[in-house]
C-alpha cells in the first residue's frame, strides 16, 4: 500500500510545487504564473554616425508575471546599451521593466536602445541580428530591419 501512496504524493507535491512557482511577483495577473515575452515592430534607422545607432522594437508579455530587458547584445556593436527618455533626456539604466499583461515600447523620442562602437555601419534594406536579455526569461533572437534615417513607423492600436 505504501508504494501506491508514493508516487500519488509525489504528483501531490509536484503540483502543489508548480503552483507557488509564480507567487514571488507582485499582483496576480492574468495568463500564466511567468512571463510570456514576444517582440515586434523591431527596426533601426539607418545611422548618420558613424560609431553610433539606435534601435527600436516593442516587447509583449502575456505572462502573469513581470520581466525585465536587462541587456542586449548584437554582432554589429561593441556594446548595446538601454536607454530611458524622462523628461526629454536620455539616461542608460540597467533595465527596463516589461508588467504582466503588458508590453515595453522603445519608440524614438521615448525608452530606446544604444548602438555603440559599431563595427560596421548598417546601410538601409539590411537586417541586424540582436539578442535581448531578461532578468527571468530565456534571451530571444530579434532580426532588426534597417530603415531609411528619417523613417517614422505608422502609430495605430
Amino acid at each position: 500500500m505504501r508504494r501506491r501512496l508514493g508516487p500519488a504524493a509525489l504528483v501531490i507535491a509536484g503540483a502543489l510545487t508548480l503552483a507557488g512557482c509564480g507567487g514571488s511577483g507582485s499582483g496576480s495577473g492574468s495568463g500564466s504564473g511567468k512571463a510570456e515575452l514576444s517582440a515586434g515592430s523591431a527596426y533601426m534607422p539607418q545611422p548618420v554616425s558613424d560609431d553610433m545607432a539606435a534601435g527600436f522594437l516593442t516587447v509583449t508579455n502575456k505572462g502573469g508575471a513581470p520581466d525585465e530587458l536587462t541587456s542586449v547584445t548584437s554582432d554589429i556593436a561593441g556594446q548595446v546599451t538601454v536607454h530611458e527618455t524622462v523628461d526629454g533626456a536620455m539616461q542608460e539604466v540597467k533595465s527596463l521593466k516589461i508588467p504582466a499583461g503588458g508590453r515595453l515600447e522603445l519608440k524614438s523620442g521615448g525608452d530606446h536602445l544604444m548602438f555603440e562602437q559599431l563595427k560596421s555601419k548598417p546601410k538601409e534594406g539590411q537586417t541586424v541580428s540582436v539578442e535581448l536579455h531578461f532578468a527571468h526569461s530565456g534571451p530571444m533572437k530579434v532580426e532588426m530591419p534597417v530603415k531609411p534615417a528619417t523613417y517614422t513607423p505608422k502609430t495605430g492600436h
